[in-house]
């Protein structure tokens, strides 16, 4: 079967304290932080251009998205631990839990698709298909916690997986699926 591969694991975590986010702001480099509370109640962090974004909010609550993997989500988020550590907010940095969200992945079916025929053959109860509003097929599989996002050019993206075993198994099931009823 095809694989899949992660494009964003979105972990969360919490610093179990309240932060001024205008303090914390101005203790920051501006290069890597940003914060607009009359758009936003959070503040963004990012080490880099093509580094994660961590968003930090007054509860002490924080999110990384964009990681490629769990072992970068965690690099970052250490990272992120070790300067509030450095810059007195917390005491310790390896004391805070943090769980992953969901991930992202992206897979390829490797052949066009009919959607209006893919959404009847998957069952109107588990698809939607309004080419109007979105271009791609949102199919809820009952016996899997993601969504697939089919697109005609047969590209696929998992969203809402708390595994890699899960999306594999929902996309896997999607193609024998394909396969059985001839769908592809």
């Amino acid at each position: 079967m095809r694989h899949i591969d992660v494009v964003n694991v979105v972990e969360s975590g919490s610093l179990d304290i309240e932060i001024e986010l205008s303090q914390l702001v101005d203790d920051l480099d501006p290069s890597i932080a940003d914060y607009d509370p009359d758009k936003y109640p959070g503040v963004y962090l990012r080490f880099s251009d093509d580094a994660p974004l961590i968003t930090i909010y007054r509860t002490g609550k924080y999110i990384v998205t964009g990681a490629k993997s769990r072992e970068q989500a965690h690099q970052y988020r250490d990272r992120f631990l070790n300067l509030l550590t450095e810059m007195g907010v917390v005491s310790d940095p390896s004391d805070t839990p943090f769980t992953i969200q969901n991930y992202v992945f992206v897979a390829d079916l490797e052949k066009s698709q009919n959607l209006e025929a893919l959404a009847i053959g998957l069952g109107l109860e588990q698809t939607e298909y309004e080419p109007e509003q979105f271009p791609g097929l949102v199919y809820r599989p009952t016996d899997a916690s993601c969504v697939l996002l089919i697109f005609a050019s047969g590209k696929t993206i998992i969203a809402g997986a708390t595994s890699e075993e899960t999306a594999q198994s929902a996309f896997t099931d999607l193609q024998e699926t394909l396969e059985q009823y001839q769908l592809n």
